[in-house]
C-alpha cells in the first residue's frame, strides 16, 4: 500500500509542538485592523490549541 499523503491545507494551518499538541492561528487577525483595540490585536496575535476532536481530525490529516 502506498504511503498517506499529508493534506496540503492542514500542513499550512497547523504546527505541532514538541509535547505534541497541535496550534492554529486565532480567526479576525487578518485585516480591519482600523476598528481594533492593541489590546484585541495583541490578543489575536497568540495562537491556540485545536480542540480535543478537532485535534482527531487534524491528525488524521497530518498524517500522525
Amino acid at each position: 500500500m502506498p504511503k498517506m499523503k499529508t493534506h496540503s491545507g492542514a500542513k499550512k494551518r497547523f504546527k505541532v509542538t514538541g509535547t505534541g499538541k497541535i496550534m492554529r492561528e486565532q480567526q479576525n487577525n487578518q485585516h480591519l485592523f482600523e476598528s481594533k483595540t492593541s489590546r484585541r490585536k495583541r490578543r489575536l496575535n497568540l495562537d491556540k490549541e485545536l480542540s480535543p476532536s478537532a485535534t482527531k481530525t487534524a491528525k488524521k490529516l497530518l498524517g500522525i
